[in-house]
């Protein structure tokens, strides 16, 4: 097959600075009442990751965020996103690597409206690059109990890509995601909150990458998600423990779990450092085939693209955040990603593939207005 300039990937770090400014403002699973003031913040990523001897991603993100509220019981707020992507992408595995560039420009607009027990937010998005489209509808609703230590979460989404890669002239794909999820909150103890979130999704469409060797998938991809989260705030220290476990399982016959730790200490002069630790593990698609790449002439579907491989990964990181004045708020955060095959929790892992790091440095400022 002949070798394209233009490699489409999902990066890791593209995914956590999308996460992080996926919703307009944050907010606490018990945030019940309308926010009273607004806020404005900006936020910036610079993002690289290479395997041995090869430079690969570049990316640099910066995403602009407000939020008002609105006559005492709404609030609107607004994402705007720009992510320049750039750099070189493997064609299968970690071999042929080739160069590309894109351009993700996406808004996010949520109106939340506030009631004695609950909320109800609607959202919509808008994502476009060089050669995909996507937009989003989403609906999500919060009812707590008379005595606000329980909080129950329902929600759903739509999603509607289509992709236009550059030299399928006039055969352009489409693929759509349905989504919901489930969950409860509830506070234990002064010190202590859980939750429990079960996520469902069911797509169809155009799953392979028009960019990658001998790559061709499913049409239809389904999942489930299991989230549990604990906070426990030391009332010696003033800090904050944070733990959260997923695991995930879709029909490709991937099966991940991710482990997170994090610690929130606030120091003196309005500062606080919070050091994390994050672990990742993943299977291989049951379509996914190992080096050399040699494909079954029967085989209905089949990839050598190393995210679809069997793999673990470990992501150390630091932030810290330091109040000014009263209504300013800046941050800085590193994080270092290193991923291997021979880490997967559940073996079989592919030992043809190179060695994998990444490393993502953010900065931001916020306002209250």
């Amino acid at each position: 097959m002949k070798s394209v300039t233009k490699q489409k990937t999902n990066v890791i770090g593209a995914a956590l600075f999308a996460a992080a400014m996926a919703l307009p403002y944050s907010q606490s699973a018990f945030a019940e009442a309308a926010p009273e003031r607004g806020i404005v913040s900006f936020k910036y990523l610079n993002y690289e990751d290479r395997q041995p001897d090869e430079e690969r991603i570049g990316i640099h993100a910066y995403a602009v965020n407000a939020m008002v509220p609105v006559a005492g019981e709404w609030s609107i707020g607004v994402t705007y996103t720009n992510d320049s992507v750039s750099g070189a992408s493997p064609a299968y595995h970690t071999s042929d690597i080739t160069h590309m560039t894109d351009l993700r420009r996406a808004v996010d607009v949520q109106t939340t409206r506030y009631f004695s027990r609950g909320t109800l937010a609607v959202g919509t998005s808008y994502s476009k690059e060089n050669d995909y489209l996507s937009r989003s509808y989403s609906v999500q609703g919060t009812l707590s109990t008379e005595d606000k230590n329980t909080t129950f979460t329902l929600g759903g989404s739509l999603t509607n890509d289509e992709i236009f890669p550059t030299f399928f002239l006039g055969d352009n794909k489409t693929k759509q995601i349905y989504a919901g999820i489930l969950g409860i909150t509830k506070v234990l103890t002064k010190e202590d909150i859980v939750q429990l979130n079960i996520g469902f999704s069911r797509g169809k469409g155009y799953y392979s990458d028009p960019y990658k060797w001998y790559d061709v998938r499913p049409d239809e991809r389904n999942s489930t998600t299991l989230l549990t989260r604990w906070n426990h705030h030391f009332d010696s220290t003033d800090g904050t423990f944070r733990f959260d476990y997923r695991y995930y399982t879709d029909s490709f016959n991937i099966s991940a779990h991710t482990v997170n730790v994090e610690y929130v200490q606030p120091i003196q002069n309005d500062w606080s450092v919070i050091p994390a630790v994050r672990f990742y593990s993943q299977s291989a698609a049951n379509f996914y085939v190992q080096t050399p790449l040699e494909p079954s002439v029967d085989a209905t579907y089949y990839s050598g693209d190393q995210r679809l491989s069997a793999f673990g990964a470990v992501t150390l990181g630091v932030k810290i955040t330091k109040r000014i004045a009263k209504h300013w708020l800046i941050d800085a955060k590193f994080e270092h990603y290193e991923q291997r095959a021979e880490w997967s929790v559940s073996g079989g892992g592919d030992k043809g593939l190179a060695p994998f790091s990444a490393r993502a440095v953010q900065l931001g400022v916020s306002r209250d207005l």
